[in-house]
């Protein structure tokens, strides 16, 4: 069973976003993921297949081309939805990967649906790539499709990326099923994460949970039956963004006069504070806007002339947790401005809804301090646009040490977000900084986010699967 595609990437989702009309027409969009850019030019180039679901239940679509890239969907019922990808994917595995900032669920109906799905995403990858083609695997709804597709197409070069944290074995531990995960990540052939630690941790939970040897960051499978002994290398890759495409779009004149607008329309602060995110527990939102509140009322900083602007983006709605924190935060920031506001004037600014890319550079273009103070996170992609939005070397990063981008902008203030107090020395630094360091730790924190952009990313970690050795059909 195979197909003609060398190169096929596996995502929980479609690279599209599907609609379709009154008339039952079905019609895409492109989305705007990193993931898709990064990979596209190699879809088009090797013929690729990308499988994943469309984003909607009860909906059977046939396989079609879209941006070069041949699409085949894999349906979802809604009772899959609920267990697969609300349940085991978003209320277990995140949440026990984000260092059990909220508590886990471990039900079995859950993982059984889990096992379900992965099962038919491995076949739809089977049934799509070419004779000892490339497969790549992304994140953690999937971490069984590696050993389910090597069992199914022992010929094939297998990757597999988490783009999220992988937690120490003594939290990872508590999952009833994390033998199982640990084999199904090790039917891949390269395993990829964001940072050292997270290779680290997984490399622990290899000799923890199973009986498979490891050697630096080479993992050992041994002969078992008619299956030859084979190696798994584990790396670090820390994922990036299309920076030239920020930068430039940055540099554009639309962009800087609607940042010059936007300072406007905010009162003209002498600064401003920027916060963006997903509306989920692990980004540290209700400790920045704490610290911010705190700076406020100790006179520290003065509103109007400081105003914090909060864009949070809705995730994962139906997520009890979710709901919950959204009332948290929306009370705190309705705290501060009723005690600090003025007429017209508020102290914080929350949005809690998207925005079209162009506005959110033009926003990173207005900012003067950007907070990234995340809990948990595997990289955190903003504080890398908001770097590469920065061509006028303007404007200070403060960055959580708990996020995958801190191993590489060194150059940004670096906190604890559970240290309030500390957090708030590093916003006030960052808000009275000198324009001349502002322009050196600026330009040391681009020449990175620019040199290793998402392209370099997927080209680095292809090049290391390319090179695992090549299968027998055999299984």
């Amino acid at each position: 069973m195979s197909g003609s595609h060398e190169f096929v990437v596996v995502a929980n989702r479609l690279p599209v976003d599907i609609r379709t009309d009154e008339a039952g027409e079905i019609t895409w969009t492109t989305s705007p993921g990193g993931l898709v850019t990064a990979l596209a030019p190699v879809m088009q180039s090797q013929d690729g297949a990308w499988v994943g679901w469309s984003g909607s239940a009860e909906q059977t679509l046939e396989p079609f081309e879209a941006d070069g890239m041949h699409l085949v969907p894999v349906p979802l019922n809604a009772k899959e939805v609920t267990e697969y990808y609300e349940g085991f994917s978003n209320a277990t595995l995140w949440p026990l990967y984000h260092d059990v900032i909220v508590e886990p669920e471990f039900h079995r109906y859950w993982w059984n649906t889990y096992v379900e799905v992965n099962q038919r995403f491995a076949e739809a990858a089977a049934g799509v790539a070419a004779q000892h083609g490339s497969v790549w695997v992304q994140d953690y709804q999937l971490q069984l499709v590696p050993e389910m597709l090597r069992r199914l197409r022992p010929d094939v070069r297998i990757g597999f990326f988490d783009h999220i944290p992988f937690p120490p074995v003594e939290l990872f531990g508590q999952l009833p099923w994390r033998q199982r995960v640990v084999e199904g990540l090790l039917g891949a052939d390269v395993i990829g994460f964001q940072r050292t630690g997270d290779a680290a941790n997984f490399l622990r939970a290899v000799r923890r949970f199973t009986d498979h040897g490891t050697r630096g960051q080479k993992v050992t499978i041994g002969q078992h039956w008619n299956r030859p002994e084979r190696h798994v290398r584990v790396g670090t890759f820390p994922i990036s963004i299309d920076s030239a495409k920020v930068d430039a779009l940055a540099r554009t004149e639309k962009i800087t006069q609607r940042a010059a607008q936007l300072r406007s329309e905010l009162g003209d602060p002498d600064v401003l504070m920027l916060g963006v995110d997903r509306l989920d527990y692990t980004k540290g939102i209700r400790h920045r806007i704490k610290a911010f509140g705190e700076l406020v009322a100790e006179k520290k900083v003065t509103v109007p002339r400081t105003a914090l602007v909060q864009v949070a983006s809705p995730s994962r709605e139906q997520v009890q947790q979710y709901k919950t924190l959204r009332q948290e935060v929306e009370v705190m920031v309705g705290n501060i401005n009723g005690d600090h506001g003025s007429w017209g004037r508020s102290a914080i600014y929350y949005m809690h809804h998207s925005y079209p890319f162009e506005e959110m550079v033009a926003l990173y273009r207005a900012a003067d301090v950007m907070l990234v103070t995340a809990l948990r996170d595997g990289m955190n992609l903003v504080a890398k646009e908001y770097v590469a939005a920065r061509p006028d070397l303007g404007g200070a990063l403060v960055l959580s040490e708990f996020a995958g981008a801190a191993d590489e902008l060194g150059q940004a203030l670096l906190v604890n977000p559970h240290d309030i107090e500390g957090m708030k020395s590093a916003m006030l630094k960052a808000a009275s900084m000198e324009p001349a360091e502002q322009r050196r730790r600026m330009r040391t924190l681009r020449k990175r986010v620019l040199e290793n952009d998402v392209q370099s990313w997927a080209e680095k970690f292809l090049a290391v699967l390319q090179h695992m050795p090549q299968r027998t059909s055999h299984v």
